[in-house]
């Protein structure tokens, strides 16, 4: 992929094939990104507001419902919790066409609203079973002690539970960042104008799809490099809480 991206045009389907570019071409990077057809600013834009919203909304309310079930004692939890649990073998395409009937009749179609929204009402099955057993880990006296000084439900949740959760919300954080960065399916079905497209939209485009441009290979090297690069440095200034996160959010069950 780095050799493709430095390339001229004519030389990626060279055989034998050049590992190393004669001559280096760093201003495909600059060329991948500059193209009237596909303009990689604003898909850059967009995908930083709908990731950045959407990691946060599902951050929030996947701890909040992890906490419930973890800490607070309430008739049906256990039960509630299997229902949960048995969502996610349900596949994200059998909702897709209810979901998408019920964004056209709020008027949200070809927005940034129905990538955003439904994770502030929820998070996702996966991720309230990850904080749910995070959460199972902390001492129960942590909560009493808490509310002998006088701390309500959600202080407790937001001053002693959520700060003990690093590495819960470190794996958690990443996996959200990764699925809604590189989501294809979701920008494809709502989005319809070029101006609200997503990186992995803009990427389709530079593979010549819908008679946009013509397909050249350096280019599309070079911009999924630039793609790349976000997710392996959130996972390398990370992969501490990450892989404590995978370690122990399965303890308890």
């Amino acid at each position: 992929m780095v050799s493709t991206a430095l390339k001229e045009a004519g030389d990626v389907m060279k055989f034998p094939p050049e590992w190393i570019p004669q001559p280096v071409l760093w201003g495909n990077f600059v060329e991948a990104f500059t193209q009237d057809y596909a303009p990689f600013g604003i898909f850059f834009k967009n995908t930083i507001v709908i990731t950045g919203t959407a990691v946060i909304g599902q951050l929030l309310s996947a701890s909040l419902v992890g906490f419930s079930f973890a800490r607070l004692r309430w008739w049906g939890r256990d039960y509630l919790f299997l229902i949960v649990l048995a969502t996610m073998m349900l596949p994200y395409q059998v909702t897709l066409v209810p979901v998408f009937v019920l964004m056209k009749v709020l008027g949200w179609i070809d927005s940034l609203l129905p990538l955003i929204v439904p994770f502030y009402l929820g998070g996702g099955a996966f991720y309230i079973f990850l904080f749910r057993q995070f959460m199972m880990t902390i001492p129960l006296e942590l909560d009493d002690a808490a509310r002998i000084d006088g701390c309500g439900t959600l202080w407790l949740y937001a001053r002693i539970i959520l700060p003990l959760s690093g590495p819960a919300l470190a794996t958690a954080a990443i996996f959200s960042f990764l699925a809604h960065w590189n989501d294809f399916i979701g920008p494809l079905i709502y989005l319809n104008s070029v101006s609200n497209y997503t990186l992995s939209l803009g990427l389709r485009i530079l593979q010549g799809y819908g008679g946009y441009g013509i397909q050249r290979w350096n280019l599309l090297m070079a911009a999924s490099l630039f793609v790349m690069m976000p997710v392996l440095l959130l996972f390398f200034f990370s992969q501490k809480y990450f892989i404590q996160g995978i370690v122990t959010y399965g303890v308890k069950g």
